[in-house]
């Protein structure tokens, strides 16, 4: 089957590298279709409906303002052709270097987007494939390289906004030296677990494991330690005074028992599964006010300080890492949920500079944004992540990696966290399904994860 191209000019006005390569399509034996008007379209329109493969090259990254006439009916179009990427069986649709209509510098698009499955793109995404309210648009991202200048990379790289690669990592200790001990890698305190949620702590100590913690300990209520305890025989556990409901009591931190749970710790990470008692809450509060340890505060732990997040900055510890969902972040900022989703970077930033946070808001393309200005933008990842216990294990990869890294590298620790993370669900879902990955086989792929992320980086080097 030959292909066709559509070619919405006149070919007298194709000049250029762009001539010669229409040019080269037309010895070739594909079939150029020339579309200079709506009506011609209304022709080929249904001919377009019968290909398997749509590349997308209508509009590039110059565009200026909305697709309108022509340009918009056609990403109309393919649009409902590809059934915006949700059939079973649906055209696929390939953007090159970005889609159709999405304004590359992060701005809303003001007329329509075409939606495409995959997005290749080169030497590095554009703001507006990275934070846009359209970012989806461009569906799995990948960057290629076409041989630019490595000093106009590093100068077109050199702002806050930073996208996730493996070489944004370079720079720290990954590989660890021959004469290594468990006490050089951090010892994590996790604070998790309440009656009928004891798999939330597990699934963050697991996660905390297998990003490399030297020593884990979790506490959680006494009445669900034998449980925790028979989960995992790596970690240790120490039991908590509970409430009547299960959770954990403010006792806690007013028991003499609790300067000895702290002893020997690096980092305290607290919320998986806790529950909104107000007296949890309560000690939730008190926990991250009252030590100087690093801390990392998620789920239930955030919770907390729903609609107190100013609060958040009134502490002794130097580190703070929360990793609110949009819901959580929402009621952190006192805002509704479509607010935070509507700007996402810049409540993600200056949530970081006012609470002196590392911010992780979570979601399609997760931002991490650092209390000196730095943000981080993920892009591995899929949907199969979608599912409950994702979010624990990810609390519990961040503390491993700040256990291990953050005292020389705060926000490093916690962005390379977040994006194993994505990665190991990406390569946990390569020969199967997306949508029946468990959030426990995340920390399960991690070991193959990090291999090969350490060995990519050390071929690029």
């Amino acid at each position: 089957m030959r292909p066709v191209a559509y070619l919405f000019a006149s070919p007298a006005s194709v000049r250029g590298d762009a001539g010669v390569a229409l040019a080269r399509l037309r010895e070739s034996g594909a079939q150029v279709r020339v579309v200079p008007s709506l009506a011609e379209w209304q022709g080929f329109r249904g001919e377009l409906a019968s290909a398997n493969l749509i590349v997308d090259a209508l509009l590039g990254t110059g565009l200026k303002g909305a697709a309108e006439g022509l340009f918009a009916e056609v990403i109309q179009d393919v649009n409902k052709i590809s059934r915006n990427g949700t059939s079973v069986i649906p055209r696929m649709v390939l953007a090159v270097d970005t889609p159709s209509g999405l304004p590359s510098d992060g701005e809303a698009a003001t007329g329509p987007v075409l939606f495409a499955h995959a997005t290749v793109t080169f030497t590095a995404p554009k703001n507006g494939q990275l934070v846009s309210r359209d970012a989806a648009c461009c569906g799995r991202l990948y960057v290629q390289e076409i041989g630019s200048p490595p000093e106009l990379i590093a100068q077109q790289g050199a702002g806050l906004l930073r996208w996730m690669e493996p070489r944004e990592f370079a720079h720290m200790p990954l590989v660890r030296k021959a004469d290594s001990n468990k006490g050089n890698y951090g010892h994590v305190l996790l604070v998790a677990g309440a009656r009928g949620t004891s798999g939330a702590a597990i699934l963050a100590g697991r996660g905390a494991l297998r990003a490399g913690a030297g020593l884990l300990t979790v506490a959680v209520p006494e009445g669900e330690q034998h449980v925790v305890a028979a989960a995992q025989a790596e970690w240790m556990t120490h039991g908590l005074i509970s409430t009547k409901g299960g959770a954990t009591a403010l006792a806690n931190w007013q028991g003499p028992g609790w300067d000895e749970v702290m002893t020997g710790k690096t980092v305290v990470a607290i919320g998986p599964g806790l529950g909104r008692e107000e007296e949890t809450q309560e000690f939730v509060r008190t926990v991250v006010r009252g030590t100087d340890l690093p801390i990392v505060l998620d789920a239930d732990g955030l919770n907390a300080f729903a609609g107190r997040g100013s609060e958040l900055r009134q502490r002794k510890s130097a580190f703070l890492a929360v990793t609110p969902h949009p819901g959580e972040m929402a009621r952190l900022c006192g805002q509704k949920t479509a607010e935070i989703q509507a700007d996402r970077l810049r409540y993600a930033a200056e949530s970081a500079k006012e609470w002196k946070a590392h911010v992780v808001l979570k979601g399609f393309h997760t931002i991490v944004a650092a209390p000196d200005g730095r943000v981080f933008v993920n892009t591995t990842g899929n949907p199969g992540m979608a599912k409950g216990g994702s979010g624990d294990v990810l609390a519990g990869i961040i503390a491993g990696m700040v256990a291990q890294f953050g005292s020389g590298y705060p926000a490093e620790s916690v962005a390379l966290g977040v994006y194993l993370h994505g990665l190991a669900a990406d390569d946990a879902t390569v020969e199967r399904g997306e949508a029946t990955l468990l959030a426990g086989e995340i920390p399960d792929a991690l070991p193959t994860t990090v291999w090969r992320f350490i060995e990519e980086l050390q071929r690029r080097d």
